[in-house]
């Protein structure tokens, strides 16, 4: 593919990676960078073995989040905004070593602790939150249905977004969750749709946000959307899992594949109008923030990209 005539205009947002402290995770957003990235939502995860086990350890496991993110930003110049909350499947372990009742009373601590962090500006959204991606025992599963409604109760409260991990969701999922955001007094919009891998049609997500698995087939689909809606890689660095999910250097391909025609159709200011839906408008629909790329930006040769 020829690199295109027009320089790139718009900002790159992966909307969902987690990295580790360290080089691995650095690396690979200068790979991101120097591909066209500009801006990276972190969300948290558990940096030692097993889930925390007190809200002391989940304190200190946001503030490593926001410190690499604080790294990313110095070292490598993309904009990377934190996003914090207990990790839902962290509940199944918890319940074991705790009892089910201290564990979900850990969980709701740890999210009033991730709430704080959000009030004061450290912090974009919560998440992950939901449920576990796979069959539990039904307690465990009555635990973090409680746990979901309390994390809506207080993304209303402190005005953010709520990145949500659940099971792939058909229509009656995304009603049930459109239902949950009403009770509570959240927009559904609010409600981002973590790793969304089936694509549905705007009527069947009752106003929930999806952020998509920057796939090629699932990219295609989600370019007729009038969203708003998102694209991640969920990009994990962990060395025991490699290519668990997707590289961060994907997102940055996909918007060369579109802007130099592979993926869509139309003029430059079309495949900018539908590039703009992830990368500008969904950005400042849902979190308020206002993303621009400093100089337009001319893609180099490709090298590949995933799935």
């Amino acid at each position: 593919m020829a690199p295109s005539s027009h320089p790139f205009p718009l900002p790159i947002v992966d909307h969902h990676a987690h990295l580790h402290p360290g080089a691995p995770g650095l690396e690979a957003t200068r790979r991101f960078a120097a591909l066209g990235g500009t801006h990276l939502f972190l969300a948290t995860q558990s940096y030692r073995p097993g889930a925390p086990g007190s809200v002391e350890e989940y304190r200190e496991q946001f503030e490593t989040t926001v410190a690499i993110a604080a790294k990313v930003q110095e070292s490598v110049s993309v904009l990377t905004y934190p996003v914090v909350a207990p990790y839902p499947v962290d509940l199944i372990g918890q319940a074991e070593r705790l009892g089910l009742t201290s564990a979900e009373d850990l969980q709701r601590r740890a999210l009033r602790e991730a709430a704080r962090f959000v009030e004061e500006g450290r912090a974009v959204a919560l998440g992950e939150v939901g449920r576990a991606h796979f069959p539990v025992p039904e307690g465990v599963r009555e635990a973090q249905e409680r746990v979901l409604r309390e994390a809506v109760a207080l993304a209303r409260d402190v005005g953010c977004p709520l990145v949500l991990h659940t099971e792939d969701l058909d229509g009656e999922g995304y009603r049930g969750l459109e239902a949950l955001a009403r009770q509570e007094g959240l927009s559904p919009e609010r409600l981002v749709k973590h790793y969304t891998r089936t694509y549905r049609d705007p009527k069947e997500r009752f106003g929930i946000t999806p952020s998509f698995l920057a796939k090629r087939p699932l990219v295609r689909q989600a370019l007729t959307d009038p969203g708003p809606w998102f694209l991640e890689t969920d990009y994990l660095d962990d060395p025991q899992r490699p290519g668990a999910v997707l590289s961060l250097e994907t997102v940055p391909r996909r918007a060369r594949e579109l802007w130099e025609g592979e993926a869509g159709a139309g003029s430059s200011a079309d495949r900018e109008r539908q590039l703009a839906i992830p990368f500008v408008e969904a950005p400042r629909r849902l979190y308020g923030l206002s993303f621009s790329r400093p100089e337009p930006f001319r893609f180099g040769e490709p090298g590949g990209g995933g799935p």
